[in-house]
């Protein structure tokens, strides 16, 4: 049956302003670029760490991109979550909710990325010696 995750596909709106978030706030790695038989345009990118791909794809003939509230998000762990939150302020990147801390002791926050999809951002708790 199945045997590994490859790929999550995100569709947004304008592929060069989405890259750019992605490649120059939060630092991930465009890794392949190519257009699809029926004319999308799709970007891969790869996390340090993760053998998972993001594909992202831009498809204008099918209108503007409308993520709901709530509905889907990307997590990305952190070494350090106020160091991370200080470059993003840095950035022009406004925190939209958190940090907060859980009952494991994680600590977490979100961000927006373009189209609206959610960015959660966590700091595992760090282990006593």
């Amino acid at each position: 049956m199945i045997k590994k995750l490859l790929h999550t596909r995100m569709r947004v709106s304008d592929m060069e302003e989405t890259l750019r978030f992605y490649r120059d706030i939060l630092g991930l790695e465009v890794v392949e670029r190519s257009r699809s038989p029926r004319g999308s345009e799709l970007a891969f990118l790869k996390t340090p760490n993760s053998v998972e791909l993001i594909e992202i794809c831009s498809f204008p003939a099918s209108g503007k991109v409308l993520v709901q509230e709530d509905l889907v998000h990307l997590a990305f762990e952190v070494d350090d979550l106020d160091q991370t939150i200080a470059h993003l302020k840095g950035k022009g990147i406004p925190i939209t909710d958190g940090p907060t801390v859980t009952s494991s002791g994680n600590r977490f926050c979100f961000i927006d990325a373009p189209d609206r999809y959610e960015i959660e951002l966590i700091e595992k708790r760090k282990k006593k010696k």
